[in-house]
């Protein structure tokens, strides 16, 4: 049988669903990208997306992946041979370190458990450590898709001030922007990188650079070889609408709609309902008597929920029945925790309904897989949701 009635569920921690007024948007005819309607286009745009951001700083818009953004981060901060400091929180905070090293950086990275965030005292230590300055930029993610764990970006820049050291501060929130409270400016990044297909409800394509003043001013004097990344060509064409290549036009129409969107619901209810459904999330995780990844109450992600599969059993095949008896998708365990863990996206375009879908599931398939449980926590987290409407 291959046909399957009802819509398929969705579930991983992006690419997150689309809503029909952003697939509208896009859907709208190709336009001149070197004509004054397209350059209206891009000055909406670049505009809208400051405040996603929180940000006065510019923003940079490249048709890219998330990795394209890690990289042009990169790229146009440093210099060849640089070191730059790293935090394993997960799987993309490795991969992350990964790529530093193919452009010819030389990443420096404090092991971590993938159970907990950033620890800014070791950060700060590790700084005032550093008399010679040699490191030049410290690289954390504020929301690790692998893990399920959200750092606190505040406390490491103060560990940075702390320890009175002129590293930049380049922040990853490519799963975090849009779902979880993100402060550029506040906070006092150098650098943030973002994408388009998670919290921002996009297809994956863009990627972004929110650029601060002393990330900008590096880049006038970095020295690895860039072409395409390069802030400074872009940065200047954007200030009057333009861009140095062809951009992902019907994508951006496609942000503007998404920046709409967020912004009519006012971005503070954006990230209460993410709380609500991450706690609902989690309620349920423990009535089944599994175990979140995440260990510190404190740095639980609002985006998603990475539940760590009893001893013997085996998270991928969980997902194999998930997917073949309910048309489901979960998110799969990665790098250290792959067969360990399945993920719950609960992200972006969103609703009560379709957590409460996603979580029967679940545990339905729970049951169907053999794996131990208790039932009930379908019914935990509606009792939660009911009561706190």
């Amino acid at each position: 049988m291959t046909y399957k009635s009802g819509p398929h569920f969705l579930q991983i921690p992006g690419p997150s669903h689309v809503p029909g007024r952003i697939l509208h948007a896009i859907g709208q005819p190709t336009i001149d990208h070197r004509g004054p309607e397209f350059q209206k286009l891009a000055n909406e745009v670049l505009a809208k997306v400051k405040p996603i951001f929180k940000t006065e700083c510019p923003v940079v818009i490249f048709p890219s992946s998330g990795t394209g953004a890690w990289e042009a981060a990169l790229v146009n901060t440093m210099n060849p041979g640089d070191r730059v400091l790293m935090f394993e929180t997960g799987q993309f905070s490795t991969l992350w370190s990964e790529l530093a090293t193919r452009v010819g950086l030389k990443p420096e990275v404090i092991p971590g458990d993938w159970r907990h965030g950033v620890d800014a005292a070791a950060i700060e230590e590790r700084l005032k450590a550093d008399k010679a300055h040699e490191i030049k930029g410290v690289c954390v993610v504020h929301n690790e898709t692998s893990t399920g764990v959200t750092s606190n970006i505040r406390a490491v820049r103060k560990a940075i001030d702390a320890a009175k050291h002129p590293a930049l501060l380049l922040v990853d929130t490519i799963s975090g922007l849009g779902s979880a409270d993100y402060r550029h400016d506040e906070w006092g990044a150098d650098v943030t990188i973002s994408g388009s297909q998670k919290g921002l409800m996009l297809p994956p394509g863009l990627s972004f650079n929110a650029v601060g003043p002393k990330a900008l001013k590096a880049s006038e004097k970095a020295t690895i070889n860039r072409s395409y990344w390069d802030w400074q060509h872009q940065i200047g064409m954007n200030k009057d609408g333009w861009f140095p290549y062809t951009p992902a036009t019907n994508l951006l129409y496609g942000l503007k709609e998404a920046c709409d969107m967020m912004m009519e619901e006012g971005l503070e209810n954006v990230f209460a309902r993410h709380d609500r459904w991450a706690e609902a999330t989690r309620r349920a995780v423990k009535t089944w008597g599994l175990e979140v990844l995440c260990q510190n109450a404190d740095e639980y992600s609002p985006v998603l929920t990475a539940v760590l599969m009893p001893d013997g059993h085996d998270a991928d095949k969980y997902r194999e029945v998930v997917l073949d008896k309910f048309d489901m998708s979960l998110g799969s365990g990665l790098g250290k925790v792959k067969g360990k863990v399945f993920r719950i996206g609960h992200l972006g375009y969103f609703n009560d309904l379709m957590l409460m879908g996603t979580l029967s599931g679940v545990e339905m398939g729970l049951a169907v897989a053999g794996v131990p449980h208790k039932k009930g926590g379908a019914q935990a987290a509606m009792e939660y949701l009911t009561g706190n409407a």
